[in-house]
């Protein structure tokens, strides 16, 4: 008899969640805004500016110290 040691996946919670999107069309970059480090952040692949969108993403809590946002 074949016993798997795989153990079988819990479901991991995604909810709708806030995120900082490149506005540049040849960048695929993104950011949380909870790990936003400032108001309005620019990207940090390319540098352009990011518009506010929303994800559907894993629950991700940040437990930062320095979770307050500078402008």
């Amino acid at each position: 008899m074949y016993n798997s040691r795989k153990k079988p996946m819990d479901e991991i919670p995604e909810e709708i969640t806030t995120v900082w999107n490149c506005a540049s069309e040849t960048c695929n970059g993104w950011m949380r805004d909870n790990f936003a480090f400032s108001v309005e952040p620019t990207c940090p692949i390319c540098g352009s500016a990011m518009v506010k969108g929303e994800k559907k993403l894993s629950v991700l809590n940040n437990t930062s110290f320095n979770h307050t946002k500078q402008s």
